[in-house]
């Protein structure tokens, strides 16, 4: 599927960028070498007549995007998240990209409704509305259950949405491949990983039983979290291409006027917005990744709502500590704390100097905490972090690319509600408290009571294991061989066994 069939797509793609203008942003963007450049132009200009025309009123790659249909647009919003591979400058540009496209008809979503659901509409809904918003990949119907008259979101694919995305899939790939043959200089930017990541999170989000795991999985998470809601998942009106949630009513987050008119204070409203997306990010680890205002809304009562589940970040326990204790150190701004985290997590090469690492992130912080407090940006912060990092040899980590990204776009949220609050003012406390629950002696006791769980589950198999390991040592040492590492893995073994019991026995103690 990923052969030179495809090339028919790429000259319509080349095309469409040649006529929109947009080819050359993106080859001037990537520093793009000359075969690249030539390939490009060959591909393009000469069938520039056969490429779309788009919305002039757009900027050219947007245009060029917006124009191609539903995958291209995804791919845009995608690649927004990822500024290491395509850049600050054109990562804004993406950033605005809207997949507002005409809507299907109802009769349509309520025949896959049926087929989905074995059921018809409207024999599940009272009413059923024409679509309320319609995106790249779905859209969006409110109804009203027949059973109890509870108003629902439904949520249906576009009808043959799958077959389109895998098509243009195939077309990437190939793009990819091209790409990296014509310009071995572009496997820095790991084309074939790019098109493989949006790969992943474009199924993900073609699977709406996906999308409802996240949900759920959201709002047990934050259910305790006080103005904060996430609509419920109605599991049984609900699969592979449908999703059907509970209906939130509420104010647009944009709409200031109407936010003041309700009697809202937009100033706390601003702090929540940052504090629930930190509180989310580090003690949950899964937090939203497309928090912008469109996904956001305001119940009567002040409550923040969320919405729009297809896009979840993740970070793993040790990720966050490492994440919160950099943050900290900035809080704190003790430099040299920060960049010997950097150096424990591996982030930094062990061969670069501590020193040197530590007086470059003091270049970063200094200057912004010299800032007035209403231009102070964590957002910031990390970009210029990243950078620094990159100069001292740290790999592209894509889970804390997505947190940055996020941040940028809460930071921008929250700026729009109150653009004087303090952004480190309203951090310090998530962080601090998570510092404390998860990084002070409480968290290694935990840590070692984990751990004795862990060898409790492997308990009968520990006599067999270090017996299989002592009689290799014996029989190493029968064939005269240095002490080898066998001796040290059965140390190993009795001491998490010890450290893990005893931890065990501490946590109980409290």
């Amino acid at each position: 599927m990923r052969g030179p069939h495809n090339i028919w797509r790429l000259i319509r793609t080349g095309a469409t960028f040649e006529r929109t203008g947009a080819m050359r942003v993106v080859l001037d963007a990537f520093e793009a070498p000359k075969p690249l450049r030539i390939a490009a132009r060959v591909l393009g200009w000469p069938f520039k007549w056969l490429g779309y025309e788009g919305d002039p009123e757009m900027p050219p790659l947007t245009r060029a995007l917006t124009a191609l249909g539903p995958a291209y647009i995804k791919f845009g919003q995608v690649l927004s998240t990822r500024p290491d591979v395509v850049g600050e400058d054109l990562a804004v540009q993406l950033r605005i990209l809207q997949d507002k496209l005409p809507p299907f008809s109802t009769e349509m979503a309520k025949k896959a409704i049926e087929e989905e659901l074995e059921v018809p509409a409207d024999s599940l809904f009272s009413t059923f509305s024409e679509p309320v918003a319609a995106a790249s990949i779905a859209q969006v119907h409110k109804a009203t259950l027949s059973d109890n008259g509870e108003t629902v979101a439904v949520k249906v694919l576009r009808p043959g949405i799958e077959k389109a995305f895998r098509k243009d899939l195939d077309a990437f790939f190939f793009a990819a491949r091209f790409i990296e043959f014509l310009s071995p200089a572009s496997r820095r930017l790991r084309p074939m990983d790019v098109i493989t990541h949006f790969e992943g999170v474009v199924m993900g989000e073609l699977d709406l039983r996906l999308e409802a795991a996240s949900a759920s999985e959201y709002a047990a998470n934050t259910e305790q979290d006080a103005g904060f809601q996430v609509p419920p998942v109605k599991w049984f009106l609900s699969g592979r291409r449908v999703m059907t949630l509970g209906w939130a009513e509420g104010l647009p987050m944009g709409d200031n006027t109407a936010i003041d008119a309700a009697g809202i204070d937009r100033s706390e409203l601003s702090e929540r917005v940052l504090q629930l997306f930190l509180n989310h990010a580090l003690r949950d680890g899964f937090f939203h990744a497309d928090m912008h205002q469109g996904n956001l809304k305001i119940a009567e009562n002040g409550d923040i709502i969320a919405l729009d589940f297809g896009i979840m970040g993740h970070i793993d326990e040790y990720t966050r500590r490492v994440y919160a204790e950099i943050l900290f150190g900035f809080i704190r701004r003790d430099y040299k704390r920060v960049a010997e985290v950097h150096f424990e997590a591996g982030y930094v090469p062990a061969d670069r100097d501590v020193d040197e690492f530590a007086r470059a992130l003091r270049a970063v912080g200094e200057p912004i905490f010299g800032m007035d407090a209403t231009r102070i940006s964590m957002a910031r912060l990390l970009a210029y972090l990243f950078e620094v990092t990159e100069r001292f040899g740290m790999e592209t980590r894509t889970e804390l690319i997505l947190l940055q990204r996020t941040m940028v776009v809460v930071e921008g949220v929250a700026r729009s509600l109150d653009p004087h609050m303090n952004i480190w003012k309203a951090a310090q406390p998530i962080v601090e408290d998570y510092i404390k629950q998860s990084i002070g002696p409480r968290a290694v006791l935990k840590d070692l009571a984990q751990t004795a769980r862990v060898l409790a589950r492997f308990g009968p198999r520990l006599p067999e294991m270090v017996e299989d390991v002592l009689t290799q040592n014996s029989r190493s040492h029968d064939h005269h061989h240095p002490k080898s590492s066998s001796g040290r893995f059965v140390w190993g073994i009795l001491g998490l066994v010890i450290g893990g019991a005893l931890g065990g026995l501490l946590i109980g103690g409290f």
